[in-house]
């Protein structure tokens, strides 16, 4: 990593919140650390409608180069962000690891909001200071500062302001190596919704790359219910036996899903729900799940000890 890592931007939207997705953009120029790109990816929406004058005109002082990438189709959210972060990836810059224009890239929900200034100022100091800083985690409230347990990324939520190594990452604003991505790979975009952190992160951690928490780097986020989204159950139950049948030892297969079986039938409120979501587990067991590759049981120990074994 170089001693001032390039920030580049990821975000995803399918045109449906052009108010908050132009707040979002507002709030990007304003960081006191410009970004050097900025790719906006269309997931079955033209962009046509999106203005980034808000970033500067090309060739002024300080403007952000910006990237609209509109997709004929929906991909996805992990779908949709590979297609952002493999153009910064390749993008045949000037980097230290090979290629590529940018070092760390930040990539946010087009509903999110950065309220702070110097939320990119932190980033490129703590992925300088540290060379094997893979993922960092930002901290999620909503317009009233709150933070749901739900977002924090450890099985003791009670602190959301308790940062530090960790084995998970919220989706809605984190930031990521470029180095670490070069070596593990982008996100799982067949999950297409759901689970997609927990692949990327452990890898992540089976690659010898760590997870920081850091809650003082806010995004803004509406307080929404992940069961909003039609596909949710039936997704999450499906990518939760993928995500298992790719990234765990065999032992440990079994012991993951009857856990997370119990937990959904004792959270499950809604007879449709039911039907999804066993649907969707019936789907991931007979579908292939893509290359399994199994952490390592070092890893398994690893993530023991921060407080979250791969199990729960």
């Amino acid at each position: 990593m170089t001693l001032s890592p390039r920030i580049g931007v990821v975000i995803v939207t399918m045109g449906t919140r052009p108010r908050e997705l132009e707040a979002l953009l507002a709030s990007v120029a304003k960081q006191d650390v410009p970004a050097a790109r900025v790719v906006l990816v269309g997931n079955a929406t033209s962009l046509d409608d999106v203005s980034t004058d808000v970033l500067g005109a090309a060739g002024t002082p300080g403007a952000t180069e910006v990237t609209k990438v509109p997709l004929t189709e929906n991909l996805g959210c992990p779908g949709g962000r590979n297609v952002g972060l493999a153009l910064l990836r390749d993008g045949g810059g000037h980097g230290d690891e090979g290629g590529g224009e940018v070092d760390v890239v930040v990539e946010l929900d087009d509903d999110g909001l950065l309220i702070a200034t110097d939320v990119f100022r932190e980033v490129r100091r703590q992925f300088a200071e540290d060379p094997r800083l893979g993922i960092i985690g930002f901290r999620v409230a909503d317009e009233q500062g709150r933070t749901e347990r739900r977002w924090v990324p450890r099985l003791r939520a009670g602190d959301p302001m308790r940062g530090g190594p960790v084995t998970a990452f919220l989706g809605g604003g984190h930031a990521f190596s470029m180095p670490m991505l070069r070596q593990i790979g982008l996100w799982p975009g067949e999950f297409f919704f759901g689970h997609e952190e927990s692949d990327l992160a452990w890898r992540a951690l089976d690659g010898g790359w760590e997870i920081r928490y850091v809650p003082t780097l806010v995004l803004q986020h509406p307080r929404t219910s992940p069961a909003r989204h039609a596909v949710y159950y039936r997704f999450t139950a499906r990518n939760r036996v993928w995500l298992a049948r790719r990234r765990l030892p065999a032992p440990l297969i079994p012991v993951y899903l009857g856990v997370w079986i119990t937990l959904a039938m004792l959270r499950m409120r809604s007879v449709t729900g039911l039907k999804a979501w066993w649907g969707g587990f019936a789907e991931g067991i007979r579908t292939p799940a893509g290359e399994r590759a199994p952490m390592s049981w070092r890893t398994v120990w690893r993530m023991t000890r921060l407080g979250r074994p791969p199990v729960l």
